[in-house]
């Protein structure tokens, strides 16, 4: 009996051996790889940056006041689909994907909000964008913080989309799940082994409860490297931790527009739009029927709200004739 005990405890130590070399072998690769850019939504093209190669949308009339978009954590240009096309015409619209995210570069490292700001005022820059109203969607909302402050001429305005200027004071715990990713080595077993439903499941968090999280963005997460998903959740808690949002948007001296969705699971939106609207000349908006997705859940009315804060589209110049007399207009 002793010796089949011995030979089982034997068996057993060299399984826990066996699994944690396997666990450690899987957190080294897993840490370790990297993705190029790629396109991966209609329209959309690789720029080829100092930074890094990023994947943007760029649509409407070039002379035009723009509206660049920036998209949350896990997300990717996908998320701004519905909203896009509910911005006028004569608008100048740009959606970009973060480092790491959509068809963005996923390289080893870059990803704290500074250098994601970076990477962005660089695409602005070479997109030939002076000044812009510049929308961020949770995660993106501390990177268009960050621009303001390092890039304030190319910021003429803030959007601020579900994102709680202090996580500490206004935010909920995460379900015990996706906590765990973030957890070394078991972190990276649950990346690799977690099945779609466990990722939808993540994602609804992100929305009213009972949404349906729409598959594309299922794909968009799982375009992401453990990397990119570890260090970006890392960068913004590191940002925000540093100085909260509203501080930070104070002394930039942006306009600022704060909008939530009255059935945001991650924050407190009613909290978060008392804190926003201290701010001097700031807008705040509840969107009804909407989580923390408005721009996914109504996106014509969260279109509508960005529009009427934006900077107002430059008018057109009529051509003339050889006679100085307008094309187009009645004679």
């Amino acid at each position: 009996m002793r010796c089949r005990t011995t030979v089982a405890l034997a068996i057993l130590a060299l399984f826990v051996a066996l699994l944690v070399a396997l666990l450690g072998a899987n957190a080294i690769l897993t840490s370790a790889e990297t993705k190029p850019a790629g396109i991966t939504v209609a329209g959309g093209r690789i720029l080829d940056l100092p930074a890094g190669d990023v994947q943007v949308v760029d649509q409407g009339p070039r002379g035009s006041s723009a509206i660049v978009l920036i998209h949350g954590f896990t997300c990717s240009i996908d998320w701004w689909s519905r909203t896009m096309p509910s911005f006028g015409p004569d608008r100048r619209v740009i959606a970009i994907d973060l480092l790491g995210h959509g068809g963005s570069e996923k390289p080893e490292s870059g990803y704290s909000m500074e250098n994601q700001a970076a990477i962005v005022s660089q695409a602005l820059r070479r997109l030939g964008v002076r000044s812009a109203t510049v929308v961020g969607h949770s995660l993106g909302a501390v990177v268009a913080t960050a621009m303001g402050e390092a890039s304030p001429r190319l910021v003429a305005r803030i959007v601020v989309l579900d994102q709680a200027p202090d996580s500490d004071g206004y935010g909920a715990d995460l379900p015990l799940a996706a906590a765990l990713t973030f957890y070394p080595v078991i972190g990276e077993a649950l990346w690799r082994l977690a099945p779609d439903a466990s990722i939808e499941d993540g994602l609804s968090v992100g929305f009213a409860a009972g949404y349906d999280v729409p598959d594309p963005f299922v794909e968009d997460f799982r375009r992401l490297t453990y990397t990119a998903y570890d260090e970006s959740a890392e960068g913004e808690t590191a940002y925000t931790e540093e100085e909260p949002l509203d501080t930070r948007l104070r002394r930039i001296g942006k306009p600022v527009l704060a909008i939530f969705g009255a059935e945001e699971q991650i924050y407190d939106p009613r909290a978060s739009l008392a804190a926003y609207a201290e701010l001097p000349g700031a807008e705040t908006a509840l969107v009804s029927g909407a989580g923390h997705s408005p721009n996914v859940e109504r996106p014509g009315f969260t279109a509508r709200l960005i529009e009427r804060f934006a900077e107002p589209v430059a008018p057109r110049r009529a051509s003339t004739t050889k006679k100085g007399r307008p094309q187009g207009r009645p004679k």
